[in-house]
């Protein structure tokens, strides 16, 4: 049985987002609903029902995220994406802003819950700037108990499966009645020759050639971030999967290949059907009320934060959507939602807010720890 399961996992990872597009072309409600959502309901429904292997669903994730990531960028628009860096920036700030500051009243309102309050006011600063990279180094730097951790992870699963489905659903829309809409920049050379080329249609051969560059391009940045820091470390890997797509872009035999974008797409499809296993409420039976109570009020009071500031600053609402998912789960769901908001111009600007989340969590949180600690006098 569990080499049954291991096998029907596998195969709905690489070939359920396959049946989920079919889905998509033949069922009006499954049209309106969008593949990225019902392959990451499909990972949840999947997770749920059946007792699958978790650190299989993660690997499986982790194994399509560097193909994806350099296949979504070939297409991108330099000139027409630093157009488009400016408000990034700002908004990008703002939410590195807002988590400070939710998480900073939530630990304090959850001091007398725990005496690692403080830490994991400063670890949920790390994982809604940055990812679970920083989260973990905060923890770590700061002593934190190895069963708060995993309450955390477990409790930012849950917590951030509710606000992805919102996202990758009606989040767009209800932005939309209160900040403005997005204005895309004006269509450049490189734009008209990589439309006129996305009516060819993609053969088993371009699909291959686009695996392939993404395949080296992964294969590259490995040994690289290998070789400088004697394993994988996740921001300069990140970066350097950015790089090589945003430079595959520069040049035209690669930005114009039929079928990349497609592949790099259904490769996200693949990830968010991992991702989607990974939200199985049993993993937090019996868990702690005051983990899933920060995490709630740390992630919710930050992005409703950062909506008002976003509000103040008429910031429009894709790139709100954007930095926010690049803040609160990292560069790899950028391609995903950027699908969902049907906009392709901010997934190498909402890739780079990521990257420099990965850059600054684990700074943003031993800060806020040590400030809260600082000011409360709690114990060290």
């Amino acid at each position: 049985m569990p080499g049954l399961l291991t096998v029907l996992e596998i195969l709905a990872v690489i070939a359920g987002p396959a049946g989920v597009l079919w889905l998509c072309g033949r069922n009006r409600l499954a049209g309106v609903l969008g593949p990225v959502l019902l392959a990451y309901a499909l990972g949840i429904g999947l997770g749920n029902a059946l007792p699958l292997d978790p650190k299989l669903a993660l690997t499986l994730g982790e194994a399509v995220v560097p193909l994806g990531i350099p296949l979504l960028l070939l297409g991108t628009d330099l000139r027409a994406w630093l157009k488009l860096a400016r408000p990034t920036l700002v908004s990008f700030a703002l939410a590195c802003v807002s988590a400070v500051v939710a998480a900073g009243l939530t630990g304090w309102l959850f001091r007398g819950a725990s005496d690692e309050w403080w830490m994991m006011a400063g670890m949920l600063v790390g994982v809604y700037t940055g990812g679970t990279a920083n989260m973990s180094a905060v923890g770590l730097s700061l002593g934190v108990r190895q069963e708060t951790f995993v309450l955390l992870n477990a409790a930012d699963v849950l917590a951030g499966a509710a606000y992805l489905l919102f996202l990758m659903s009606v989040a767009q829309r209800a932005l939309w009645t209160f900040l403005p809409k997005f204005t895309a920049p004006e269509r450049t050379q490189a734009e008209a020759e990589g439309s006129a080329t996305a009516e060819v249609p993609a053969r088993w051969t371009h699909v291959l050639q686009a695996l392939g560059f993404a395949a080296a391009s992964a294969g590259v940045t490995a040994g690289l971030a290998w070789l400088a820091f004697g394993k994988l470390e996740a921001a300069p890997v990140m970066l350097g999967l950015t790089a090589a797509g945003l430079g595959g872009s520069l040049l035209p035999r690669l930005r114009t290949l039929p079928g990349s974008t497609a592949t790099g797409e259904y490769l996200m499809l693949c990830f968010c059907a991992a991702i989607g296993m990974l939200a199985d409420a049993r993993t937090f039976q019996g868990g702690s009320a005051t983990a899933l109570g920060m995490v709630c009020g740390c992630m919710f009071g930050a992005i409703a934060l950062h909506l008002l500031l976003a509000a103040l600053f008429r910031i429009d609402a894709d790139t709100v959507l954007i930095t926010s998912t690049a803040t609160i789960f990292g560069p790899p769901f950028v391609g995903p939602v950027a699908k969902s908001l049907a906009n392709r111009h901010l997934v190498a600007s909402g890739m780079t807010a990521g990257l420099m989340g990965y850059a600054l969590g684990t700074w943003l949180g031993l800060a806020t720890s040590w400030g809260l600690r600082a000011l409360t006098g709690a114990a060290p």
